[in-house]
């Protein structure tokens, strides 16, 4: 008798180890389709960025700038407002830092304008490049303005990636010019952009971030435009404002569905994925084709970029957003 209840007790031990094994396996495999979906929506999300800063650099031919960078902050303010206000209902406007929302939304719309001028006058790729090495000059403001500390690796990729920058630009050669400055500007806004954005994200919620800075965009973009305002010459330009706009929102909003998804630490990487849209977009639009000098410099961004971010985000635990216009 004995002999059977062990044998019975041994029975039901080894079955609820297997289920137990099967419902981790159960657990992992959901996971792993979690961070697969994340990986997925990131890739789009940069596409989307990609596709906007093609569109951005058509219309730089015949959209005057304030009035372009206006129309894409008021589609995002309009689209954010009506898909998230019904939602979260007033929740989605309760902020604990309205100064501080203030200021992150001043911060974008200057990195916008720097975008939209930069645009005009350099090639995609070169531009998305230089734009991307903003997670080391993060690290670079946290050394030297917030006083945190900063490993030697770290200080290694910044090196790097500001050498590809040089690479890039070729100071004292045919390639450089005035308008470099225009890109090294916008590095900068968004640099502070992404400061700021990862001291509000420890309180506040990231679609109420997402709210104010469409609203604040707007809201001083609004002071600007009646002097920048024109007729178009044909309704294929106001198609492409509205794909600048639905390219920005739609790209913002599946970054954030990636981040509900997966850890940050691991999408970073996966944001410099926008490189080669970037080249695809000139290739496609401008017949425009990187030398291999400046293919060169844009690995060596986007290996120390995407070190440098994902060693950021897993020191802090904050998401770094892609910069876009």
């Amino acid at each position: 008798m004995s002999q059977l209840s062990g044998t019975a007790t041994e029975s039901a031990a080894t079955q609820a180890l297997a289920q137990a094994r099967a419902a981790a396996q159960a657990a992992s495999s959901r996971e792993s389709e979690r961070i697969l979906a994340g990986i997925g929506l990131v890739v789009l999300a940069v596409a989307c960025f990609a596709t906007l800063d093609t569109a951005t650099k058509i219309s730089t031919a015949s959209v005057p700038i304030l009035m372009g960078v206006w129309f894409r902050y008021a589609f995002q303010a309009v689209a954010t407002t009506a898909v998230l206000l019904p939602l979260r209902g007033t929740a989605l406007l309760r902020t604990a830092h309205p100064r501080y929302q203030a200021l992150r939304g001043a911060l974008l719309l200057g990195s916008s304008l720097f975008a939209f001028m930069s645009l005009r006058y350099m090639p995609l790729a070169e531009f998305t490049s230089i734009v991307l090495i903003a997670p080391l000059v993060i690290t670079l403001l946290a050394a030297t303005t917030l006083k945190e500390h900063v490993s030697p690796l770290r200080w290694t990729l910044v090196a790097g990636g500001f050498a590809g920058t040089l690479v890039i630009l070729r100071p004292g050669g045919g390639a450089f010019s005035w308008a470099i400055l225009l890109p090294i500007g916008l590095v900068m806004t968004n640099a502070w952009f992404q400061v700021l954005t990862s001291k509000l994200a420890q309180t506040e919620n990231p679609l109420t971030m997402h709210f104010y800075t469409g609203w604040v965009g707007t809201l001083l973009a609004s002071l600007a435009v009646p002097f920048a305002w024109t007729a178009l010459p044909s309704w294929h330009w106001w198609a492409l404002l509205c794909l600048m706009g639905l390219m920005g929102t739609v790209g913002h909003f599946m970054l954030i569905l990636a981040y509900q998804r997966a850890p940050a630490s691991t999408l970073t990487p996966y944001l410099y994925a926008q490189i080669a849209f970037a080249m695809l977009g000139g290739w496609l639009m401008f017949s425009h084709v990187p030398d291999v000098v400046s293919l060169v410099g844009m690995a060596m961004i986007a290996v120390c970029g995407a070190a440098g971010a994902w060693l950021t985000v897993r020191e802090r635990r904050v998401p770094i957003e892609p910069a876009e216009s």
